[in-house]
């Protein structure tokens, strides 16, 4: 009996989980950062 499935799936389960929680950041660091463009272009108006 061979355990290298296992090994594959909790390595792929971990890429998978990295991948979206950084993807997830990077969503939300450009979202701020337009919020704070808009934020910084009503307050010079």
């Amino acid at each position: 009996m061979t355990h290298l499935p296992y090994i594959v799936a909790s390595y792929g389960l971990t890429i998978a989980v990295v991948c979206w929680l950084s993807i997830g950041a990077w969503r939300r660091t450009v979202r701020a950062k337009h919020m704070l463009a808009e934020l910084d272009r009503r307050g010079r108006t």
